[in-house]
C-alpha cells in the first residue's frame, strides 16, 4: 500500500430482500461481497445498508446477528482487526427507527484511525471490533435523524432517514453518510411530470439533508453520501422514447371504470410495453434496459442534476441497480414492476473528491451482476483516499477551534437515554464486543 494514499471501499446495498429468504440469500449475498473484498483488495471498508432485517423486521430481524456473524468472521477480513457496526434495530420505536445499518471494517495496517464523538465534541481511537445493534439512540460514535414527519408522503411514516460517521484516517477527516429516499409508489403517477411528485419528496429530504451538513454545528467535514437515494429516471420520458409511433389504449376497470393498465402496440397489433400501477413490461424488457442503457437510458437519469453544486458522482457505466428479480434462478433479470433505475449512488461532496487520489484507477461498478443479489444490486466504489490531507482536516475542524466553549444545539445532542450490554461471540478469532442498546 502506499503509504500516502489509502485504498478504500464504499458500498451501498438495500438488502431488505435478502431478509424474506434469509437460509439461501444470506449465504449466497455475503459470499459476492467478500468475493469483491477479495478481488478490490481495500485497506478500510464501508458498507451502507437499508432495510436491515427486511420488510417484515418483526420476523426477520432475528437474522441480522447471522447474517453481521457471517461478514465479520469470514476468512476474508481475518486481517481486519477493528470495526465499528450500527443497526438501528428499535422498530418499537416509529419516530426513531430507520432500519439503516452502517458497517466498517478497518485492516491492521492502518494504525491512525479515530472516530468522532458527536456528544463531547473530539475524536476517540478505534481499537477492536464493536457492534451497536437494537436501540441505538444513545451510541455517540453516530448520528441518525429520521426525515420530519411532513416529509413522508401522504403523511404516513415511514422508515427513512439518515446514519452518519466521521473518521480521521491517516490525518484525513471525511463523514460517512447512509441515507434512505422515498420511493415511487404507482407508475401512473410517477408519468404524469417530471419532476413527479416522488421525484420533489426526495429532493426536498436530500436538500434538508445537505443543508444540516452545510450548516453543521460539528465542524464541517468532507463527506461521501451512499445509499438507495431510489433516484428514478424520467418516467415520462422513457415511455415517449418506447413508445414513439405505437398506439395507446386504456384497460378499464370493470368495477369502477378507472384504467387499470395501459397498452401500447405496434402497427400489426403487437404489444411492446404495458404499464400498470406496479407493472412496467416491455416486450424486449431485458435486453433493452440490461444492453447498452447508458447509451440511451442514462439521458432520462435526471434527479441527480438538482445538486450539481453539492454533490458529484464518478462515471455511471453500470445497468440500472433496480429492481432485479428476487428468485434466485431469475437473479439476472429484471423485474417487470417498473422502469429500471439507478436508485443505488455512491455521491461525493466536492471536498471529498479532491482526497480522491485520481492517479489511481476508480472503480465504479455493481456487485453480483451474475448472481441474485435480491431486487438491488449493492453498487460499490474502490477508491484511493489520500492521507495527511492537512487541508481539510483544519477546514473541517475550525468551526469547533472558534466555538470550543459553546454548546452545540440541543437536537443534535444524542442524550444517553438507554442501558447497555456487553456480548461476545465466542466463535470469532478475534472477540467482537457487541453493544446491544434497550431503551428504558
Amino acid at each position: 500500500m502506499d503509504s500516502k494514499t489509502i485504498p478504500i471501499l464504499l458500498v451501498t446495498a438495500n438488502v431488505g430482500s435478502i431478509f424474506e429468504d434469509p437460509e439461501q440469500m444470506l449465504k449466497i449475498w455475503t459470499e459476492e461481497f467478500l468475493t469483491t473484498i477479495s478481488r478490490l483488495d481495500p485497506k478500510f471498508i464501508a458498507l451502507h445498508c437499508q432495510e436491515v432485517g427486511g420488510k417484515n423486521y418483526e420476523k426477520s430481524m432475528k437474522h441480522v446477528e447471522d447474517f453481521i456473524n457471517m461478514i465479520i468472521s469470514s476468512n476474508e477480513l481475518r486481517l481486519f482487526d477493528k470495526a465499528r457496526v450500527y443497526l438501528d434495530e428499535d422498530y418499537s420505536s416509529a419516530e426513531n427507527f430507520t432500519a439503516l445499518g452502517n458497517l466498517y471494517f478497518i485492516h491492521e495496517s492502518i494504525k491512525d484511525i479515530l472516530i468522532w464523538d458527536f456528544k463531547d465534541m473530539k475524536f476517540i481511537p478505534v481499537h477492536e471490533k464493536e457492534i451497536h445493534s437494537g436501540n441505538i439512540e444513545a451510541v455517540v460514535t453516530k448520528e441518525k435523524a429520521k426525515f420530519p414527519q411532513d416529509f413522508f408522503p401522504e403523511c404516513k411514516w415511514s422508515r427513512k432517514g439518515f446514519l452518519r460517521t466521521r473518521w480521521s484516517l491517516n490525518g484525513t477527516v471525511f463523514d460517512m453518510v447512509n441515507i434512505h429516499l422515498f420511493h415511487d409508489a404507482s407508475n401512473f403517477v410517477a408519468m404524469e411530470a417530471f419532476p413527479s411528485v416522488y421525484s420533489k419528496n426526495r429532493r426536498r429530504a436530500l436538500e434538508h439533508t445537505l443543508e444540516r451538513f452545510h450548516n453543521d454545528s460539528y465542524g464541517r467535514a468532507p463527506y461521501f453520501l451512499f445509499g438507495d437515494f431510489n433516484f428514478r429516471t424520467d418516467t415520462d420520458g422513457v415511455i415517449k422514447k418506447l413508445t414513439d409511433g405505437l398506439t395507446t389504449t386504456r384497460i378499464q376497470n370493470n368495477k369502477n371504470g378507472d384504467f387499470t393498465k395501459l397498452h401500447y402496440t405496434d402497427d400489426d397489433s403487437q404489444l411492446i410495453l404495458t404499464v400498470g400501477k406496479k407493472e412496467f413490461k416491455h416486450s424486449n424488457h431485458q435486453s433493452i434496459f440490461l444492453q447498452d442503457t447508458d447509451a440511451w437510458l442514462k439521458e432520462f437519469d435526471k434527479e441527480l442534476e438538482a445538486f450539481e453544486n453539492h454533490v458529484v458522482e464518478f462515471d455511471v457505466t453500470f445497468p440500472p441497480s433496480y429492481p432485479f428479480e428476487e428468485k434466485i434462478s431469475e437473479g439476472t433479470q429484471y423485474m417487470l414492476t417498473r422502469c429500471p433505475s439507478w436508485c443505488d449512488r455512491v455521491l461525493l461532496s466536492h471536498s471529498a473528491k479532491k482526497l480522491v487520489y485520481e492517479d489511481k484507477p476508480v472503480q465504479y461498478g455493481i456487485i453480483g451482476s451474475n448472481t441474485c443479489m435480491g431486487d438491488h444490486k449493492p453498487v460499490y466504489l474502490r477508491i484511493d483516499l489520500i492521507g495527511n490531507a492537512e487541508d481539510y482536516v483544519i477546514n473541517a475542524m475550525n468551526t469547533l477551534n472558534t466555538s470550543e466553549n459553546k454548546a452545540p444545539k440541543s437536537e443534535d445532542i444524542l442524550t444517553p437515554n438507554s442501558i447497555t450490554r456487553y456480548i461476545y461471540i465466542k466463535n470469532i478469532k478475534n472477540p467482537v464486543k457487541i453493544f446491544r442498546e434497550t431503551a428504558v
